[in-house]
């Protein structure tokens, strides 16, 4: 049987009893009742003027009817998911930017996505969806409107019509629309189905947010395209998560970095729940993965943890390491997961292995170019073979590793310093949970290096037992009535947080070359994140008031000078549950 080209084929791959949908609290949808949703779907959309050549922008919240809203719109049309999160400015750029000819909301939703279309006279297409339904059910609200003209052509998508329309993320300049067809999308389900070896049976637990190119491809279109299940939660819930892992008891969840950190952080506290996963394996992606971390993954879950290496222009998936028996290597993407994967120079040639250049793509998953943008394709295409703008090689076995994004490289006083590298480096620091090296202004190298970190639970009292008892004193005081002694608690807290964070710097100068040391360390409550929960880069020197000399977060580092902060909720610093989507 000749693989599937567009969505609909794909999901074919399910038999009709089999569960393709399930959702915490809900019945489950079969493959037959998702395929019915989806010949429903595109016969409304037809009825209200929207088909293949259209595009329908979809703002609803993590879960089951988003999960099927994906497939089945896009199966007769365009699909565009936007996050919830936006606010009316954000919506009414992506509406206008995409052209989009419906909004797809939820029954009641009073997102300002519906303001946005209002002004832009984007018809609004309300859905419900019944909990007494089986997960990812839904309907219209409503009839088409009376004279409504057919759309230019009716009826399922073509391998070449457009499946899904992302923008990048805009870091450092207005985003880019990327269009993804039907079969790039297929292409990329196929790629990881195979790297996967994902079976009927296998369940996927989904965390990721569904408006994101990993979660759409990884955990849904993969999973369908092997005719198993997704379990669609509302989404990470660090809390509730091994709840799931026991209602769903799936065979493998894909994540972000920071979502692993966060589960096993709370590992210690459900035992029981570790005890009964069932996981076959674990995947990570969107953002490096620390080595410690696949470690103590593997060692808490008894599961083989594997690391891919994607992005939107890619349909998601490039490199991932391998499933047992073959060897999984720590700190590296894997081999080459479904595209052809190299290195390239400055000048177009592809490097031998163990040089270090711009790792290029090309293949069925990769998308045609960037929508309306020539000169952005000028620079992202060389002979066939798409730029992603990060530095890497590969090794004698085909193995690549990541050593940062070309943007991201920091440039002090012409020297080159790898923000990946002292991560990674101060990761094996034991106090330090996470961390996110970045660039900061310097008035005469142009550039210099800084970290944020996230300390781990303990971290200050066990390194500074001194600095404890003190607090433990002021606060003794303040209970018996001295208030002065509260801003004493406070910078004595501070003080330690400066100590713990000079040790960091010290512990860095011994493992690293003198100028990739961070000049400053910024302890962190909590370090701003992206929408998908990737820790953010570029732009947070700015974020936390660190533009100039830095003076906006104070400290010091291990010579005295002004270097180290503390940023945490209620210390008078940036406050990373803000930072802009």
């Amino acid at each position: 049987m000749p693989e599937p080209t567009t969505i609909p084929q794909l999901l074919r791959a399910g038999a009709d009893s089999a569960v393709a949908l399930s959702a915490p609290g809900r019945s489950d949808a079969t493959y037959r009742v998702l395929r019915e949703q989806v010949e429903r779907t595109v016969a409304a959309l037809n009825e209200r003027g929207v088909g293949p050549s259209d595009r329908v922008a979809i703002v609803l919240p993590n879960g089951p009817e988003m999960a099927s809203a994906f497939v089945s719109v896009a199966a007769g049309a365009a699909t565009a998911p936007l996050n919830p999160r936006y606010t009316e400015p954000e919506f009414a750029f992506y509406l206008s930017d995409l052209g989009a000819k419906a909004l797809v909301v939820a029954e009641g939703d009073p997102s300002p996505a519906r303001d946005a279309a209002a002004a832009l006279e984007v018809p609004v297409l309300e859905v419900r969806a019944d909990p007494d339904w089986p997960a990812g059910v839904f309907e219209f609200m409503g009839s088409a409107a009376a004279g409504q003209a057919p759309p230019a052509r009716p009826g399922m998508a073509t391998p070449d019509d457009t499946a899904l329309v992302l923008h990048t993320s805009g870091t450092t300049s207005r985003p880019k629309i990327v269009p993804l067809l039907h079969r790039n999308v297929c292409a990329t389900a196929r790629h990881i189905r195979e790297t996967l070896a994902l079976v009927p049976e296998d369940r996927c637990l989904n965390v990721m947010p569904l408006f994101h190119i990993h979660g759409l491809m990884a955990c849904v279109l993969s999973t369908l395209g092997a005719g198993a299940s997704v379990h669609c939660t509302p989404g990470f819930n660090a809390l509730k998560v091994f709840g799931w892992f026991d209602e769903c008891v799936p065979t493998w969840y894909s994540a972000v970095p920071t979502m692993h950190q966060a589960i096993l952080a709370r590992a210690a506290r459900n035992p029981e729940s570790v005890k009964r996963t069932r996981l076959r394996f674990i995947r990570s992606s969107s953002a490096p993965l620390p080595t410690r971390v696949m470690a103590e993954l593997e060692e808490t879950f008894g599961a083989p943890v594997v690391e891919a290496y994607a992005m939107t222009e890619a349909a998601h998936q490039m490199t991932c390491n391998p499933l047992p028996p073959a060897p999984r290597k720590a700190g590296t993407v894997g081999p080459a997961a479904g595209p052809e994967v190299s290195v390239m120079d400055e000048d177009g040639v592809h490097l031998p292995p163990g040089a270090e250049g711009e790792v290029v793509i090309r293949g069925p998953n990769v998308t045609p170019g960037y929508e309306n943008n020539p000169e952005a394709n000028a620079v992202a295409f060389t002979r066939g073979w798409f730029r992603t703008g990060d530095l890497g090689f590969q090794d004698e076995d085909g193995y690549f590793t990541i050593t940062g994004r070309l943007k991201e490289i920091i440039n002090r006083g012409g020297e080159k310093v790898s923000p990946r590298e002292v991560d990674e480096a101060l990761m094996d620091h034991p106090a330090v949970q996470q961390v996110v090296t970045f660039a900061m202004p310097h008035p005469k190298l142009g550039e210099e290096v800084a970290a944020a970190v996230v300390l781990r639970a303990g971290a200050i009292a066990a390194g500074d037992r001194a600095a404890a008892d003190d607090r433990a004193t002021a606060g003794d005081r303040v209970v018996a009535g001295d208030r002065a002694i509260a801003a004493d608690r406070v910078a004595t807290g501070d003080r330690a947080a400066d100590r713990v964070a000079a040790d960091i710097r010290a512990f860095a100068a011994s493992r690293l070359a003198g100028f990739k040391v961070p000049r400053k360390v910024v302890v962190l409550d909590e370090i701003p994140k992206g929408p998908t929960g990737k820790l953010r880069r570029i732009g947070l020197a700015e974020q936390l008031g660190l533009g100039g000399e830095g003076r906006n977060v104070a400290g010091r580092d291990a010579a005295g000078h002004d270097a180290v902060g503390r940023g945490a909720a209620g210390h008078g610093a940036a406050a990373p549950g803000n930072a802009p989507r």
